[in-house]
């Protein structure tokens, strides 16, 4: 545990178990989006390669005449 969290847990134990159990839901739930977060960014790191050669392909066909714009009126 670092530093930090052991201070946290320090604060977190001064307080009421009252406010002690209305802090810990709080952070249960900003532990939950740091997970979605670090989930997402594996998910983008293992598909940036496949993307950026998507990209290579799209600008290399627009070079070279093979595209067109797109008509969104027609979608």
């Amino acid at each position: 545990m670092t530093n930090a969290a052991q201070t946290a847990l320090k604060m977190l134990e001064s307080l009421p178990e009252e406010i002690q159990d209305r802090v810990v839901q709080s952070l249960a739930g900003i532990i939950e989006e740091a997970r979605d977060e670090g989930r997402w960014d594996e998910a983008f790191v293992e598909r940036s390669d496949g993307l950026a050669a998507a990209a290579r392909r799209a600008h290399e066909e627009i070079a070279a005449g093979k595209s067109r714009p797109m008509e969104y009126d027609k979608l």
